[in-house]
This record gives C-alpha cells, structure tokens and sequence, in this order.
C-alpha cells in the first residue's frame, strides 16, 4: 500500500499530556534525573520546616533574609559549574572570591577609589587567579587538586597581607547595597514581566526555528506548560516579596524584590546562555565528556579548560563581593571556613556531576537553594552548628550518590 507524500505531511507528533509524561519518565529511568532529586528535596525541606516554624520560616522577612544570606555562595557555585563540567575542581573558590573583594575595598575604603573602577579591578583580580589556575592544569598538566589547594593555602597569605591579621576593611556604601537594598515595588514587577515574556518569546522563537530546519523541538503543550509555570513561581515571588516584611515598619520598612535576587537571576541567565548556547559552551561539554574524542574533533582542549578556570575565579570575584556586601565588609577569614564546601555542595546538590560533562549553570541557583533552606531552616530551630554540618554533610553524599548511581544507569541502557 502506497502512502502520498500530502499523508505523510499530514502526520503529526503526539504531544499529548500523556505522551509527554511517559517520554519523562522514560528519561528518568534512563539515567537522566538532572536536578529532580534536589528539587524533590527542596519541597520536602521547604514543607517540613514550615510545619516546624511555621511563624519564622515562613515569613515575608525570613524569605528576604534568606535570599540575601545565600547570595555569596550561590554565585561561586555558579562559577564552579564550569570547572566542574571538565571533571576538575577549584579548591581555591572561596579565597579567591575573598581576595578580590578585599582589592575592592581596600581601594575604595583606603584609597578612595570609585566604586566602578574597584570593582573592575576586583574582577580582573578573580580573572587573573584563573588564568594563574588555567595555564598550570592545561600546560603543565598538574591535577586541579593540587594547583587549587595551593592557591587556596597561598591567598590565605595574600588576604593576610591586605587586611592584616586581626582586621577588617569596609566595603564602602555602594558595595553593602548589593546584598542590603532592595528594589522599588513597581521595577520589581517590571522586571518580572520582561523575564517570563523574554522566556516565553525566545523558547517559542527557538522551537519555530528548530522545526523550521527539521530538528527536534519541544512540543507547544510543554512550551505552554513551563511558561506558566515560570510566570506563577516568578509573580508568586515577587508578590511576597513586595509585602511589607519589616519586624519594625515604623522605624524602617523593608519591601521589594532585594537587590542581589537580580544579580543572581541576571547573571544566571548571561551564564546560561554562553554556556547553553555557544560554540564555546558545547566545547566545554564535548571536553567534560571525553577529552581525547573532543582534541582528535579539532576542538583546543587547553584553551577550553583555560577559559573555564578563568570563568570560575571571575565569577567567584563577584560572589566574594555579595559575601563583603552582606557582613558589611571584609576580614581576614572572608571567603574561608565553609564557602568553599557550601558552594561546591550546591553545584553538586543541584545536579552537576563530579565527573563531567554533565551539569547547568541553574544547578547552582537549585542546591544553593538547599543549602540555604537547611541552614535557616535549623538555625530557626535552634540547631547546634553540629548539627547543621551534619545534614548537609549527608544530602551532599545523597547526591554524589545519585549522581554515580544514574550514570551507571545511564551506561547501561546506552544514553551515554
């Protein structure tokens, strides 16, 4: 039986509810859980700490309060995605992030620097321990383990030497408004209404443009479906922040969207887009994923992991400067203690793999998230620090486990 070329364009691809949903769960099977199991987590921690302190954690304020606390790692975490992605690690994340927000305020506290040229200064400072880090992995071929943990004890110095060793430096005023300021109501609703439009216009824009060229693409149920998902999270959010949240309204009031949900949401997305939608950023998989496959198709594997040490550091600088903002300046332990482990465990935890080659920048933003739940969801509960290191100890192991575990999944039924 013949079948016309009219039929066979007539044919279209099930995009029905239920079709979407076995194809899903197909994929979870198969190994692929990307960030599920941490957002699974998320609303378990997020339920049980508002059934336990449901007149603290729930709070306007505690919510504030808890985005502002979680801006400094969240944002390393960011930059780690990229050297996580090779299958190596940044040890030293967390000094340098601190490094370079002391060149920041030593400038401008003691010099009397502008804030601009600070904090270009501060960034190019992130920059330079990358590039530091960047040339001795690629060139030399010494592991990332050792180059970092180096570095890591060496910027201990570095710090020393700028704040000395019982002091501290302000971060000036336009620094402690980064993670201290919030916007005004009717910007904060602006900017939510540009961020789902520009979401849902690019997605639908993207998936006409695939199927134009006869790739794959999402189908129209899924697009609609995560569209008005990310508009109810984002106007829900938006709204409960712009409620008056001040314990003291009188004596001074607290609401809007805060200052550092937009430089962590901003720079997320930038982050993404190199990473999800460049030639540099399908490199930086192809090498995470097999190195040797990637130099013998042409790709510069020493510039690739060049370029994500010097990402990493880069992007630390920024978060050392929302550390220095929130504690209101810089001391001689900034970005030490437990930075580095918090910013790795919310890469990890969000779903990056420790292995490479699989992981987003949004992983970050997702166990960053975590971790600050159940830091201030037992803090609230008056939880010795014990305790605390304890439990994110444990879901940073769950984790990795899932992690290896849906590998070994994946290995097995071929969808790596």
């Amino acid at each position: 039986m013949s079948v016309s070329t009219d039929e066979i364009h007539d044919v279209q691809p099930d995009d029905s509810a239920s079709t979407l949903w076995k194809d899903y769960v197909a994929k979870i099977r198969g190994g692929d859980v990307g960030s599920l199991p941490a957002i699974l987590g998320l609303v378990v921690l997020v339920v049980a700490f508002s059934l336990l302190r449901p007149e603290t954690f729930t709070k306007a304020f505690n919510f504030g309060n808890l985005i502002q606390q979680s801006a400094g790692v969240t944002i390393i975490a960011m930059g780690l995605v990229f050297v996580l992605l090779l299958g190596e690690i940044d040890l030293a994340a967390g000094y340098t992030a601190g490094v370079s927000a002391a060149v920041t305020s030593v400038l401008i506290s003691n010099h009397g620097w502008p804030a601009a040229a600070a904090i270009v200064l501060g960034l190019l400072t992130g920059t330079a321990i990358g590039i530091f880090h960047g040339l001795i992995v690629s060139r030399l071929g010494i592991p990332s383990f050792v180059v970092t943990l180096s570095t890591f004890l060496a910027l201990q110095g570095v710090l020393l030497t700028f704040i000395g060793e019982k002091g501290s430096v302000s971060a000036g005023d336009f620094i402690a408004k980064l993670n201290s300021d919030n916007l005004p109501i009717w910007l904060g609703w602006v900017l939510a209404v540009v961020l789902v439009a520009a979401y849902a216009l690019m997605t639908f824009a993207n998936n006409r443009r695939r199927r134009g060229n006869g790739l794959t693409s999402e189908p129209d149920v899924l697009w609609a479906l995560k569209s008005a998902s990310l508009a109810v999270l984002v106007f829900l959010v938006v709204l409960y922040l712009s409620i008056e949240r001040s314990p003291n309204a009188n004596i001074k009031s607290i609401k809007g969207v805060p200052i550092s949900l937009v430089i962590i949401i901003g720079l997320a997305l930038v982050l993404s887009l190199v990473l999800g939608r460049t030639r540099w950023g399908s490199h930086v998989y192809a090498v995470g994923g097999n190195a040797e496959a990637a130099r013998r198709a042409g790709i510069n594997v020493k510039m690739v992991q060049l370029s994500c040490f010097m990402m990493c550091s880069t992007v630390a600088a920024v978060g050392g400067m929302m550390l220095a903002s929130y504690s209101g300046g810089v001391n001689n332990v900034s970005g030490g203690g437990q930075t580095l482990l918090y910013a790795v465990g919310a890469a990890v935890i969000g779903g990056t793999s420790l292995f490479g080659g699989k992981g987003r920048v949004v992983d970050a933003l997702i166990g960053g998230t975590v971790v600050a739940v159940i830091q201030n969801g037992m803090g609230l509960m008056n939880q010795p620090d014990s305790r605390k290191y304890i439990v994110t100890g444990l879901v940073l192991l769950v984790a990795a486990s899932v992690d290896a575990i849906s590998r070994r999944r994946a290995a097995s039924t071929g969808r790596v």
